[in-house]
């Protein structure tokens, strides 16, 4: 027989397979392994980096830490991966002049070449893998991720989940 009702699996998860966090993150390590080839295989960028090159090349020059928020990354990791973009000679940084303690970060021209060979490439993987669908269907899963990115944000933000201990060998279960 087959598993339980189909149309029901999300829902009432009854084993790993089931579980939406899980499938959705097999469909990233799936796909992200296409992107990661090309932008670090391709190109010699890591995906962090062409995030944030991505965010700065769509919505131009930023503050690292709105660049941060715009990209969804901490700002360690932010930093460091606008390091690499700047040893490479792909993003500069300018001092605010109303207070030198501010900068804002942008694609230098080497950059936005770099974005616009790039961009193409990533996109057509995001094709690839939308070619099963229709149409319609494309546009209904667009809607549900929406729904599904609000939700999860809204009981993220409504809840007191515990924080990961990422201290060397974490917490010992009870």
């Amino acid at each position: 027989m087959e598993h339980a009702d189909t149309r029901q699996r999300l829902r009432h998860p009854q084993t790993l397979g089931d579980l939406l966090i899980y499938r959705l993150g097999r469909l990233y390590a799936t796909a992200g392994a296409m992107t990661l080839r090309v932008c670090e295989g391709e190109f010699g960028i890591p995906r962090r980096e062409w995030r944030l090159l991505a965010v700065l090349g769509e919505v131009g020059e930023l503050q690292p830490s709105e660049l941060a928020m715009h990209a969804e990354l901490d700002r360690a990791r932010t930093s460091r991966a606008l390091a690499g973009l700047q040893a490479r000679g792909l993003v500069e940084r300018h001092a605010v002049a109303s207070d030198r303690r501010l900068a804002r970060v942008s694609l230098t021209e080497q950059g936005r070449v770099l974005h616009a060979r790039m961009q193409p490439r990533v996109a057509a993987i995001n094709g690839a893998m939308l070619a099963e669908l229709s149409d319609d269907s494309a546009a209904q899963l667009d809607e549900l991720l929406g729904a599904l990115q609000r939700q999860a944000s809204q009981l993220l933000g409504a809840s007191a989940w515990p924080k990961a201990d990422r201290r060397r060998g974490g917490r010992t279960p009870l």
